[in-house]
């Protein structure tokens, strides 16, 4: 019989956990396959290890749990839980049911009927959230598909059915800095979506705050593609250009004798120089910064204990 690895990294999930285990087995007893379920608490606040420990024990054989000792961010989760799986399909999922589990079958006749490696989910409408925030997303997608070299789908969820070999090219990525949705593309394969309104919590609150959603955009954009450093080199030869011009028509001005009283103007220009070359500065930064983090070679994360 094939293994499904069922990964479910969770924060602050107390509220949570139970109802995604009853909805989630509910299904997956139904099918005619054995699977496990690897809960990774990551540094979570709140019971979501003692409810974990529970089903851990409640379920021995099936449940899986590891542990973090601290919070590192649901990358370093996911890739914890990928490492730890060992069925023959593994999928990812969130424990506040906006992964519907009744999709884990239809993933699977998809994979069979078609011949598929992955079978993916992504939303269609963003129905519930802010719409500022629907309207970031929505930017995010166009921008950061208009320079990479593979298109990241719109509305694509961690949700997804992966063969081993999938998982195994995934897992062979070192780097340090992981931007999952960009993972899953970048080793290629063959892919299909299925896709499904947009599903409200179950219970509990959203962990991502529009702050944290806005840093985890720019790290994609900053890890796959080069876009930033190359709009400022043609916004600094572009604003050089500008300035040149201007300096010469300044000087053919007073070569005419023309009276000039333009030093609000160029305190003006110096300070939006002053402003290019800061934001320049900040955008190499976080390219170095990334760098950095890769040279350090540290963990994604520390695992306090795996129970299994």
């Amino acid at each position: 019989m094939s293994l499904l690895s069922i990964v479910v990294p969770c924060y602050n999930e107390e509220e949570t956990v139970d109802l995604f285990y009853a909805s989630l087995t509910k299904v997956v007893d139904q099918m005619d396959l054995e699977y496990e379920v690897i809960f990774v608490n990551d540094g979570s606040k709140d019971s979501t290890l003692e409810k974990m420990l529970a089903l851990y024990k409640a379920h021995p054989g099936v449940v899986r749990v590891i542990d973090f000792s601290r919070n590192f961010g649901k990358e370093g989760a996911l890739l914890a839980g990928l490492r730890a799986a060992k069925g023959d399909y593994v999928t990812v999922m969130d424990a506040d049911l906006q992964d519907p589990p009744e999709y884990i079958p239809k993933m699977f006749e998809v994979m069979e009927k078609n011949g598929n490696d992955v079978v993916g989910t992504r939303r269609v409408s963003r129905k519930g959230e802010p719409k500022i925030r629907s309207w970031f997303a929505r930017k995010f997608y166009k921008l950061i598909n208009r320079f990479t070299e593979v298109e990241i789908v719109d509305g694509a969820r961690d949700f997804r059915l992966m063969k081993r070999q999938v998982v195994d090219a995934i897992l062979s990525l070192k780097e340090y800095g992981r931007f999952s949705k960009g993972l899953f593309v970048w080793v290629g394969f063959k892919c299909e979506y299925l896709e499904y309104e947009n599903i409200k919590r179950v219970a509990g609150e959203t962990k991502w705050s529009f702050v944290k959603l806005l840093r985890y955009a720019l790290d994609g954009i900053i890890e796959y593609t080069d876009m930033p450093l190359w709009i400022i080199s043609w916004v600094g030869g572009f604003l050089t250009v500008i300035m040149l011009v201007f300096l010469l028509v300044l000087l053919v001005l007073s070569l005419l004798g023309k009276a000039l009283s333009s030093t609000v103007l160029i305190i003006a220009v110096v300070l939006f120089m002053g402003g290019i070359i800061l934001l320049s500065t900040g955008i190499l930064g976080e390219y170095l910064a990334k760098t950095y983090d890769e040279v350090r070679g540290r963990p994604n994360y520390i695992i306090r204990k795996f129970y299994e």
